[in-house]
């Protein structure tokens, strides 16, 4: 494939720029009931969310159903207009310096739905090439062919086809291709692969790692399966609830969880040792009602660790002490919150 094939917007911030910022992100959803459809609450989705994507960098998002991690890469790209807060794309802020137009050049998605993203009336080429073609960017059934190409779908055979004649893992890379064709700098992956046979879902792992090196691109990987985030990520989001509890590099959280929900996230992974059997639960309940959530902590109604001061202050998301890179949110790690185990961690 050549350079002009793949053609990104040009790097204005210097590799040591975050080449995404995200500060302080809401959106709230109405709840509407009765005849009248009157507003009775709002669905709290994203609440003040923190974060930053280094360029070149893989940032995988965890948490369970209903944690915000879709709603957030819909608001990241522009699917989902945001309440509040600032999304800033190499320097330059959505609806400041930065269009919707051009953000959407520069991010793209692939969802987890291969077969509902596509059109059904639309062969796979005209699907490929549509992005290409709204933005004006020159050749795109060209392009769209040196896409397929890329992502292993042999355009002789597969360019006049419909989305109903391919398979599951074949339509993944029709999306994957279909992204690449707007030449992005930055991609979510929402669930991308959770859809897919184990096999077919290695060989897509392994096409989105040798596309990420091949042109240089920066992802966001949302996704449940703990296994798969650890081999495709450098660092480690996890949401609860709206809001961000822990963030890390791969390997730091993979030795020590630092937050008592991502330690239970981490407890539920099946494993593979017949003698390593889990006696309890490692999480009870369900999550709280995103309408009225609790004040303090919002994992303390499930935190067996949880304390007074929990239940009233909203923990600060702040770095360990001896790594500032391994940022969590709880008050068992701030020695000035007041908690009785305070300074001490979560215990083994």
């Amino acid at each position: 494939m050549s350079a002009i094939d793949y053609a990104p917007s040009p790097d204005t911030g210097g590799p040591a720029q975050p080449l995404l910022i995200v500060r302080d992100l809401q959106k709230y959803f109405p709840v509407r009931g009765g005849i009248l459809g009157r507003a009775q609450g709002r669905v709290q989705a994203v609440d003040g969310v923190n974060f930053e994507v280094k360029k070149g960098e893989t940032l995988g998002i965890v948490g369970e159903s209903g944690c915000g991690k879709s709603t957030t890469a819909k608001l990241l790209i522009g699917l989902t207009e945001k309440d509040r807060g600032e999304i800033i794309f190499d320097g330059k802020a959505l609806g400041r310096e930065l269009p919707l137009k051009d953000l959407r050049r520069g991010v793209q998605m692939v969802f987890q739905d291969s077969y509902a993203t596509l059109n059904p009336r639309l062969t796979i080429l005209d699907s490929v090439a549509f992005g290409a073609r709204v933005q004006g960017l020159p050749n795109p059934e060209s392009l769209a062919r040196s896409m397929m190409d890329r992502v292993g779908l042999d355009p002789d055979r597969f360019a006049h086809r419909y989305p109903h004649e391919l398979s599951g893992g074949q339509r993944q890379r029709v999306n994957i291709a279909r992204a690449l064709a707007m030449s992005p700098r930055l991609v979510v992956l929402d669930e991308a692969v959770s859809a897919l046979d184990k096999s077919v879902e290695a060989q897509v792992l392994n096409l989105l790692s040798d596309l990420r090196e091949e042109f240089g691109l920066t992802y966001i990987f949302i996704s449940h399966d703990l296994n798969v985030v650890r081999y495709i990520s450098d660092r480690i989001l996890v949401m609860y609830l709206g809001e961000v509890v822990e963030v890390a590099p791969v390997d730091a959280i993979w030795e020590r969880q630092a937050h008592p929900y991502t330690r239970s996230l981490f407890s539920a992974m099946p494993s593979m040792d017949p003698d390593n059997r889990t006696e309890e639960p490692p999480l009870a309940g369900d999550p709280p009602n995103p309408i009225n959530p609790p004040a303090g902590c919002r994992f303390h109604t499930r935190c067996r660790h949880a304390s007074g001061v929990c239940k009233t202050t909203v923990p600060t998301l702040a770095g360990l002490p001896l790594n500032a890179a391994h940022r969590v949110a709880c008050h068992l790690h701030d020695a000035t919150s007041g908690h009785p185990e305070a300074g001490q961690g979560v215990p083994a």
